[in-house]
């Protein structure tokens, strides 16, 4: 292929994209839709246990998904504002114990080279019920966006609760998700995300 070829080709597929993000915001597809491809994939996965336990596995995802995106936005909550107040090297401060726990951990993902997976972040090596910790330790960064530090800890505290349920594969009352819910749209609210 020339160069003029390659421009071409490159123009006209930029082209596309914006033109096909035009008829996507209009609610026209474009594409495939993975979403046949995604559940005939989930079906067959889960076909050989029995139909309790698939419905009681599908409840506990939709929970899981909900407490993934709540806890790595806090994560990332944390990161930003410890960035923009302390700079670069933020993590360097945080509270030595938790601090030496995620190094460990993270050490020992490290050394599990064949597990692949994210890494490098330390925070992400840092325990669930930690992050309410270093929001605390850091509380004037953090004052004029958390209400208290008793309404941090105590919806953290039975998040927690409820994540390591979830985590460990225990199955959840209807009552405890409306709780999860309750507290993440609190915090949505509150705090934002």
């Amino acid at each position: 292929m020339e160069n003029k070829d390659i421009r071409d080709f490159l123009f006209r597929g930029l082209m596309f994209e914006a033109e096909a993000e035009t008829f996507r915001r209009a609610g026209i597809q474009i594409g495939a839709d993975s979403t046949e491809a995604e559940e005939s994939l989930l079906k067959e996965a889960l076909a050989p246990f029995s139909v309790v336990r698939r419905n009681k596995a599908l409840e506990m995802a939709r929970l899981y998904a909900v407490l993934y995106c709540f806890e790595n936005e806090i994560r990332d909550f944390i990161r930003e504002a410890l960035e923009e107040k302390e700079g670069r090297d933020w993590l360097k401060k945080l509270p030595p114990k938790i601090k030496e726990q995620a190094e460990s951990r993270r050490d020992a993902a490290l050394r599990d080279s064949w597990l692949e997976g994210e890494k490098t972040d330390l925070l992400g090596f840092v325990d669930f019920g930690h992050l309410a910790q270093i929001i605390i330790h850091k509380w004037d960064h953090f004052k004029d966006v958390v209400p208290t530090q008793h309404w941090l800890k105590q919806r953290m505290d039975e998040l927690e609760k409820s994540r390591n349920f979830i985590a460990h594969n225990r199955m959840l009352l209807p009552s405890e998700f409306q709780r999860l819910y309750m507290y993440i749209a609190d915090w949505n609210r509150v705090i934002g995300l």
